[in-house]
């Protein structure tokens, strides 16, 4: 997916959830950067192909009208609790999916076209409200100079070949999970014949693509089982930590519910979570703010209370 194409379906995404309401196809013309210079012709073929796109995603684009006398005016939008993932295990659509937001809203030019959004909004006679926005939020990042044309091929079911730590490979992109502060890959090593796991860091520059799209069937994955495969074997201590309901699912997944000795704040839920290196583990909680509390054990509390006073102090 190119990266203009990427921009105009994540701005699409914005408008229909900062909407309160239904948006009627020519407002949405009006407001989402990328409709502007097309054609009604190119218009109506790009705006089906990106609703597509967007559903394909798992991003529920629902169809409706505002008013019940005139059914027909059709309109779209996305209503925030079906959005929202709840605490499940990540598909490698919906990975993809919370890798194209982190790799597109942390560019400057995107938070300024969503800025821009709000007033076409405004503008156009809709009532956009901006705390919607809180589910495109990402709390990981995608760095790696690798990453885009990886999951880009991941998405297409398309062939790549690239060097990883100075030897060729050529594999058939399975699955992308992020772990631990890292971006890896599970895929099928084309030369070896057998699955192998790819950090994505290592991967020295972008990858080539070298088959067509659609061009292999990905199996029956126990993802689960590839994904455990990248924790820590023996764990050095466990952490307490209050995760506000239906937040940081990463840490839920690695964790278990159990019956804290301390009080937990309303909204919250206490979960027992491992971990081998204390420095991993406070920069795990730090991305996730408020919605994560250490409970226990006191000396990773204050690391993460030291971590976000710095943080804070540099940011004022």
């Amino acid at each position: 997916m190119s990266t203009r194409k990427s921009e105009r379906i994540m701005n699409l995404a914005i408008c229909l959830l900062m909407a309160r309401r239904f948006i009627e196809k020519s407002q949405i013309r009006q407001v989402v950067e990328g409709y502007h210079d097309l054609s009604d012709a190119a218009f109506e073929r790009t705006f089906e192909r990106d609703k597509d796109e967007l559903r394909a995603m798992g991003v529920p684009v629902e169809t409706g009208s505002n008013n019940p006398l005139f059914p027909d005016e059709v309109g779209y939008r996305i209503r925030r609790k079906d959005f929202e993932l709840p605490a499940i295990e990540f598909t490698s659509a919906e990975t993809a999916a919370l890798g194209l937001a982190a790799s597109v809203w942390e560019s400057a030019t995107q938070a300024e076209q969503a800025v821009t959004a709000l007033a076409k909004l405004r503008a156009a006679g809709v009532d956009p409200d901006p705390g919607r926005l809180a589910g495109l939020a990402p709390s990981i990042g995608a760095r790696e100079p690798a990453f885009a044309s990886i999951w880009s091929a991941t998405i297409d079911r398309a062939t790549i070949r690239f060097s990883y730590r100075g030897q060729p490979r050529r594999v058939q992109p399975w699955a992308m999970t992020y772990r631990r502060g890292n971006w890896y890959l599970l895929g099928h090593d084309v030369d070896k014949q057998a699955p192998r796991m790819f950090k994505v860091s290592r991967v020295d520059a972008a990858a080539d693509r070298v088959g067509r799209v659609g061009g292999y069937r990905v199996p029956d994955l126990d993802l689960e089982a590839a994904w455990a495969s990248l924790e820590p074997r023996r764990p050095d201590t466990e952490a307490v930590l209050a995760i506000r309901a239906g937040r940081a699912p990463d840490l839920r997944r690695r964790g278990r519910p159990v019956d804290a000795k301390q009080d937990v704040p309303a909204g919250y839920e206490p979960f027992a979570v491992s971990y081998a290196r204390a420095a991993d583990m406070v920069g795990e909680i730090c991305a996730h703010g408020a919605d994560v509390l250490v409970l226990a054990p006191q000396h990773l509390r204050k690391s993460v209370i030291t971590e976000l006073t710095a943080t804070a102090g540099r940011a004022s």
